[in-house]
């Protein structure tokens, strides 16, 4: 699997799925038009790409290319680079008909397709060798749960408290914490937070 350092913003959870069988990096998904009026996802949005940088892959469509418009306004300059899927006409296998413009998403695309995209976006390859010993180990749900912020009592607690220490977004779920964290934070900024929490009561 190809491992790149920024993060791929596509439009869909079937996207998302495809391009992670591909990428190794983080993938996140828009939710198409919905990503106008979500400005806690904007805000996540902003911090990602300035901090990792963000690659923008949407489908050929016209949807697609209205999404890719608001988002060059909405996020700092410098910071998005933008992927482009080639034009081919056909359907997902999982859909009873094709798109209004009868084009093939991101989801239909081969795995080379995406790949092709992405290099010529100018996505920052990973050496595979030279990287491979500097890359901490992902936090996982089990980490989140052993810190309390997930599957107990009193984690939502721990967990908004943990989002307003590292000035997050305050409805980030478990699942967008761990996406986040694996992204742009850091263990220690995690622990640090927690070490920092008032107890229950205070």
């Amino acid at each position: 699997m190809i491992r790149i350092r920024e993060a791929i913003l596509v439009e869909g959870r079937y996207d998302v799925n495809t391009v992670r069988q591909v990428v190794d990096t983080v993938v996140l998904e828009s939710g198409g038009f919905r990503i106008f009026n979500d400005k806690e996802q904007l805000k996540l949005l902003r911090r990602i790409a300035s901090t990792r940088g963000l690659i923008v892959l949407t489908d050929s469509d016209g949807a697609g290319f209205v999404i890719r418009n608001y988002l060059k306004g909405a996020l700092p300059a410098g910071s998005v680079k933008q992927a482009y899927i080639p034009d081919i006409a056909g359907k997902e296998r999982r859909k009873r008909h094709a798109s209004k413009e009868g084009k093939l998403g991101v989801e239909g695309m081969r795995p080379e397709t995406i790949v092709q995209a992405l290099r010529r976006a100018g996505a920052t390859f990973a050496d595979e060798t030279a990287g491979e010993k500097q890359r901490p180990a992902p936090i996982t749900k089990a980490d989140l749960f052993a810190w309390g912020l997930s599957g107990g009592p009193d984690s939502a607690r721990r967990r908004a408290a943990v989002l307003r220490a590292l000035d997050l977004p305050s409805h980030m779920t478990a699942n967008a914490l761990l996406e986040f964290i694996n992204a742009v934070g850091t263990r220690e900024e995690i622990e640090a937070a927690l070490r920092n929490l008032p107890q229950e009561g205070d």
